[in-house]
C-alpha cells in the first residue's frame, strides 16, 4: 500500500518535469523549432485547432520555420492566428506555404525570457513539493490507521524527500540548460 503511494508520487513528479520541458520548448530562444507553434490555435471552421493538426511544420534553417497547410484555404486563418499570438513574428505567405523568419533576440528580450523560464521552473518545483506533501499526508494517514509502523513511516518519508530532491535537481538542470540556450548569442 505504502509503495503504491510512493510510486504514484514519483509518476506525478515525472509528469511535472515533462510539463516543465514542454513549457520550455514553447519559449523562443532565437532558434526555430516547430514547438514554438504548439500553443497557437487557429479558428478552423469555428473550432480552435493547433497548427500542427492542420499543417506540416519544418525548420529547414536555424532561423526559419516553414508551415505547409494540408488545406490551402486555411492559409489566411493560420497567418491571422500567428499574428494574434504572443510570438512577435510576422508570417510571410506565398500562397502555398508560410515562412516564419525568427528574428535575433535582443539582450533585453533574452533577460525577459530568462525571468519567464525561472518563473515556470519555480511553478514546476511548487507542483513537485505539492506532490511530496500529498504523499506524506497519505503515508501519515496509513500510519494513523495502523497500517504502517512509525519507523517505517520515517523511512518512507525520507524516500519521498530523496525523490523530491532528485526531481527538483533535474528541474534546476533543465532550467540552467534553457537559460544558457537563451543567453547564447
Amino acid at each position: 500500500m505504502a509503495k503504491e503511494i510512493i510510486a504514484e508520487a514519483e509518476a506525478n513528479m515525472k509528469k511535472t518535469v515533462d510539463v516543465v520541458k514542454k513549457e520550455f520548448a514553447s519559449l523562443r530562444a532565437g532558434r526555430a523549432t516547430p514547438a514554438l507553434l504548439d500553443k497557437v490555435q487557429v479558428n478552423y471552421y469555428g473550432t480552435p485547432t493547433p497548427i500542427s493538426q492542420m499543417a506540416s511544420i519544418t525548420a529547414p534553417e536555424a532561423r526559419l520555420l516553414l508551415i505547409q497547410p494540408w488545406d490551402k484555404s486555411t492559409l489566411p486563418e493560420i497567418e491571422r492566428a500567428i499574428m494574434k499570438s504572443d510570438l512577435g513574428i510576422n508570417p510571410a505567405s506565398d500562397g502555398t506555404v508560410i515562412r516564419l523568419a525568427i528574428p535575433q533576440l535582443t539582450q533585453e528580450r533574452r533577460q525577459e525570457l530568462v525571468k519567464v523560464v525561472k518563473k515556470k521552473a519555480e511553478e514546476g518545483k511548487v507542483a513537485v513539493r505539492n506532490v511530496r506533501r500529498d504523499a506524506n499526508d497519505a503515508l501519515k494517514a496509513r500510519e494513523k490507521k495502523g497500517e504502517v509502523p512509525e519507523d517505517e513511516l520515517r523511512r518512507l518519508q525520507d524516500e519521498v524527500q530523496k525523490m523530491t530532491d532528485k526531481i527538483i535537481k533535474e528541474i534546476d538542470q533543465i532550467t540552467a540548460n534553457k537559460e544558457q540556450e537563451i543567453m547564447q548569442v
